[in-house]
């Protein structure tokens, strides 16, 4: 990989993250995003942008990192195991979105680039990344209209993008000491290559570009819709599960934190307030029962039927 495919993609994730503020902010209407720049003790450094108490998200972070080190950790090469303890570069831009109102999802995405050298001196270069969805109340709408989203940034790349990374979406975003799915999923992948540099970085641009449109598409549904005391607490426990899965398999913040990344950046993803309840149960036809048992059920959004839709 050449060095000015390396500034060519910081270039776009900068402006990347510079984009996304200033839309979630203009939506908002009344927070903004603070910054925080920080420095990481190999090499780089990167850029933390956070937004709180607002009209419309509670809490939410873009980030922009860009680090280097002498051993790439083991996260990041679980699957690559001949670049194991290889030096390595690492650069990306992650968002992370929890909505006040109960009713309105919770939103991932991030996009990365990777490369390491190995002993041999040649450099392994590969992009990763996507989005999901975690409703804490289920609309079949909205889970059509963000997976025919998800098929659309993929078309142009072929047809079996979408159904490959859904289903990897589907496989990682799952805590298996609950048996249970994040959310709805979207899109994942990882050790992106393939289709040579510039048609991958096209691809990664495209994920950037054209998922917050949606997203606040739906939010602008959800975001006024009353909402009481059950809904909050709800919201609260389901955020005790993303709690889960960051902090026991997700690989952004294993990598982070094994790399000696700056650890109040790697936690931002994490939401302002959630609870444990011990064997917390739904009642019975509830929606909130219909969630995990219908919504967060892995399945073919592009063709089920908006009549199985379930109401509060």
């Amino acid at each position: 990989m050449q060095t000015h495919h390396t500034e060519q993609v910081k270039e776009y994730l900068l402006s990347l993250q510079d984009a996304l503020c200033q839309s979630l902010a203009d939506f908002d209407g009344k927070a903004v995003f603070s910054e925080d720049k920080w420095h990481h003790n190999n090499g780089g450094g990167g850029i933390t942008r956070t937004i709180n108490n607002g009209n419309i998200f509670e809490k939410g972070g873009v980030n922009f990192s860009h680090v280097r080190g002498d051993t790439l950790p083991a996260s990041a090469s679980a699957t690559r195991p001949e670049i194991a303890g290889c030096p390595f570069e690492a650069m990306g831009v992650s968002l992370i979105m929890h909505p006040l109102n109960p009713y309105a999802p919770t939103m991932h995405m991030n996009v990365r680039l990777f490369s390491a050298r190995k002993k041999d001196g040649e450099i392994i270069w590969w992009f990763g990344g996507g989005f999901d969805l975690t409703p804490y109340y289920g609309f079949m709408e909205d889970c059509i209209a963000w997976h025919r989203n998800a098929q659309k940034i993929c078309a142009p790349f072929g047809d079996d993008v979408y159904p490959r990374y859904k289903k990897n979406c589907d496989e990682y975003f799952y805590l298996k000491h609950r048996f249970e799915a994040r959310g709805i999923g979207g899109i994942f992948f990882d050790d992106l290559n393939e289709w040579g540099f510039p048609a991958c970085f096209e691809f990664v641009q495209s994920v950037g570009d054209q998922v917050i449109s949606t997203y606040l598409s739906i939010v602008e549904k959800r975001a006024h819709m009353p909402y009481g005391e059950r809904e909050r607490e709800f919201q609260s426990i389901r955020h005790g599960r993303y709690v889960e899965f960051n902090l026991v398999y997700d690989r952004g913040t294993l990598f982070g934190l094994q790399s000696g990344g700056r650890t109040e950046s790697i936690l931002v993803s994490l939401p302002a307030h959630v609870s444990w309840a011990y064997q917390w149960q739904p009642q019975v036809g509830s929606a909130e029962e219909a969630l995990t048992q219908f919504y967060l059920v892995p399945r073919d959004w592009l063709t089920v039927g908006e009549e199985h839709d379930i109401k509060k």
